[in-house]
C-alpha cells in the first residue's frame, strides 16, 4: 500500500474473485487450519504477527486511509474473512466480507503528554494480545501519535493463518513508497465484490477445491510411487538406504531437544511484554565474520549469551536452551501471502562462554538441520494432524511448544529508505507469535539496521527489563568480536 508506484505482486492480481485462485488458495492450508482452530481450545496458542514501524513524524491520515483502501483492491485477501465449513468438514474458506469496514480495521490514537516510544510499545502489546473477531478479516492496523519527540508509530497485526513472516514483509511493501510525495495514477482495480458464504456453501467451495486438486495430488503420488518402484527394482540397496536415511532424519526432526531448559523460565501464561534491540547490520556481520559464521549464527549466539547472563544474574548456572527456529520454504513462485515454512528444534549452546565457539556451535547445528531430508515433515503431517479433535491437537502442540524457552526468527527486510503516507520509516520492529514458548525473538534488517523485536511471556520471564539488558549485553559481546578485528588508528 502506499503513495509510490510499487510493482504489484503477481500473486495479488492472479486471484479469481469467484474462488478459482491461481496463486492465493481459496482454502486455508492444513497448517494454517491448525493455527486457526487450536487457539480456540488453547488461548496460549494465539498466533498474531505484529509489525511496528517507527516514523519520523505523523503521516498524512487521509493518504494513509486511501492507501489501505487501494491495497484492499490490489490484494483481495485483505477484504476476506475465514468461513468454517459445516461441521468442520474441511478447511476454512476465504470469502470476501460482505460487510467489510475499513474503519474497523484501521484505527488512530493519540497518546497523552508526555509520551515516549515505550508508551507506544505498550499500546502495541495490548493490541497484540486482543483476540481477533473471526467473523471479520483477521488483521488490524493502528496509527499512534503524540510522542514527545515528534515521531509516530504505525502497527499492523495479522493472524498467522494469513501469512508467515516472509509473506508479511511482502505484503507490507505495498504500504511503502520510495518518496514522500504522492504518486498519481497508481495502477488500481475494482474491489472484490462481496460474498455471502455460509457454513454450507463454504463446504461446497472446499469440496470443489478438493476435487480440483485431487487429480494433481493423485498424479504426484502415482509419479512418486513409480519412481520408488523403479529405484527399488533397479537398485534395491540404494533405495532401501534412502528410506532408512529419511526415517532416521524424521526421528531427529520430530524428537524434542534434549535440553530441559531453565527452571526460571518454566511457567507459561497469557501475559506478553514487548522489547526492542537494534544494531547496525555491518557491525553484526563483522562480528559474525570474525567467528567464521553468518549474520544469523551471530544473532542466535547473541540471544543465547543473553539467556546465560539472565540465568547467572538470577542466581542459577546457565543451561542449554531448548529452542526452535522457523525455516522458510518460500520460493520466488510462491504468493506473497500464505504460509511456507517449517521449523527445526535443538538445544542452544548457551553454556558456551566463548562467543566465537558459541557462534561456531550454532552454525554447525543449524547447517546440519537445514540439510535434513525430513525437513518437510511438518507440512506432510498437517493433513493427518487436522483429522484429530481440535482439543487433542492443541494439547499436543502446546506440550511441544511449551518445552521451548526460545524461538528465534530472522526475516529479510527493506534495504532502501521507504515512506508511509509522507512519513519516513526509521525502524521496523517485528514481533512474532509466542505460542507456548517463553521468548520469541524476530529480527528484520531495515536500511542497514538490524531491528529485533522480543515477545516475552511474562509468566516465564518475570523480570523483563533485566532480561532485555542481558540480551543487549549478549549482542554487544558478539559485535565486539568484529570491533576487535578492526585495525587501530
Amino acid at each position: 500500500m502506499g503513495d509510490g508506484r510499487p510493482s504489484i505482486p503477481p500473486s495479488a492480481v492472479d486471484v479469481d474473485y469467484s474462488g478459482a485462485a491461481t496463486a492465493w488458495s481459496r482454502s486455508m492450508s492444513d497448517l494454517e487450519t491448525g493455527m486457526w482452530r487450536m487457539e480456540e481450545a488453547k488461548p496460549q496458542l494465539r498466533s498474531p504477527i505484529v509489525a511496528v514501524d517507527v516514523l519520523d513524524g505523523p503521516p498524512d491520515w487521509d493518504r494513509l486511509v486511501k492507501a489501505h483502501e487501494w491495497a484492499s483492491h490490489i490484494v483481495p485477501r485483505i477484504r476476506m474473512r475465514a468461513v468454517e465449513p459445516v461441521f468442520g468438514l474441511g478447511n476454512p474458506v476465504w470469502s470476501v466480507d460482505p460487510e467489510f469496514d475499513l474503519d474497523y480495521h484501521l484505527r488512530r490514537v493519540r497518546l497523552p503528554d508526555p509520551a515516549s516510544f515505550d508508551h507506544a510499545l505498550r499500546i502495541c502489546r495490548h493490541l497484540a494480545t486482543e483476540p481477533f473477531d473471526k467473523a471479520r478479516p483477521p488483521w488490524t492496523a493502528m496509527l499512534i501519535e503524540g510522542l514527545a519527540d515528534g515521531r509516530a508509530v504505525y502497527v499492523v497485526k495479522t493472524h498467522h493463518s494469513m501469512t508467515d513472516g516472509m509473506g508479511g514483509i511482502g505484503l507490507m511493501t505495498l504500504l511503502h513508497s520510495r518518496r514522500r510525495e504522492p504518486t498519481p495514477d497508481k495502477p488500481d482495480r475494482l474491489p472484490a465484490p462481496p460474498e455471502r458464504l455460509n457454513t454450507v456453501t463454504a463446504f461446497g467451495e472446499e469440496l470443489k477445491g478438493w476435487l480440483r486438486r485431487a487429480p494433481g495430488r493423485i498424479g504426484d503420488l502415482a509419479g512418486t510411487a513409480a519412481r520408488v518402484a523403479t529405484a527399488a527394482a533397479t537398485n534395491p540397496l540404494t533405495a532401501a538406504a534412502e528410506v532408512l536415511a529419511y526415517a532416521d532424519s524424521l526421528r531427529r526432526v520430530v524428537t524434542p531437544p534434549s535440553a530441559t531448559g531453565s527452571p526460571l523460565l518454566r511457567d507459561r501464561g497469557l501475559g506478553r511484554w514487548f522489547g526492542v534491540l537494534e544494531v547496525p547490520l555491518a557491525e553484526l556481520r563483522a562480528g559474525a565474520h570474525a567467528a567464521g559464521g553468518s549474520v544469523n549464527d551471530a544473532y542466535v549466539a547473541a540471544l543465547l549469551g543473553g539467556f546465560a547472563r539472565y540465568q547467572r544474574k538470577r542466581g542459577q548456572e546457565p543451561c542449554p536452551v531448548p529452542m526452535g527456529m522457523p525455516v522458510s520454504m518460500r520460493t520466488g513462485a510462491d504468493p506473497s501471502g500464505g504460509n511456507r515454512f517449517t521449523a527445526v528444534r535443538f538445544a542452544g549452546p548457551a553454556t558456551e562462554p566463548d562467543p566465537v565457539a558459541r557462534i561456531a556451535k550454532v552454525r554447525a547445528i543449524v547447517l546440519g538441520l537445514r540439510d535434513e531430508p525430513a525437513l518437510d515433515a511438518l507440512e506432510l503431517a498437517a493433513p493427518l494432524a487436522n483429522l484429530l479433535p481440535t482439543w487433542l491437537l492443541a494439547d499436543w502442540y502446546l506440550s511441544q511448544s511449551s518445552g521451548l524457552d526460545l524461538q528465534a526468527s530472522n526475516v529479510a527486510g527493506v534495504p532502501v529508505p521507504v515512506y508511509l503516507a509522507g512519513a519516513r520509516i526509521e525502524r521496523m520492529f517485528p514481533f512474532g507469535p509466542a505460542p507456548g514458548c517463553a521468548v520469541m525473538a524476530t529480527m528484520v534488517s531495515h536500511v542497514g539496521v538490524c531491528c529485533i523485536g522480543v515477545n516475552l511471556d511474562t509468566a516465564a520471564v518475570t523480570e523483563p527489563a533485566l532480561f532485555m539488558d542481558c540480551l543487549q549485553e549478549g549482542l554487544d559481546e558478539v559485535v565486539g568480536l568484529g570491533a576487535a578485528e578492526q585495525p587501530q588508528g
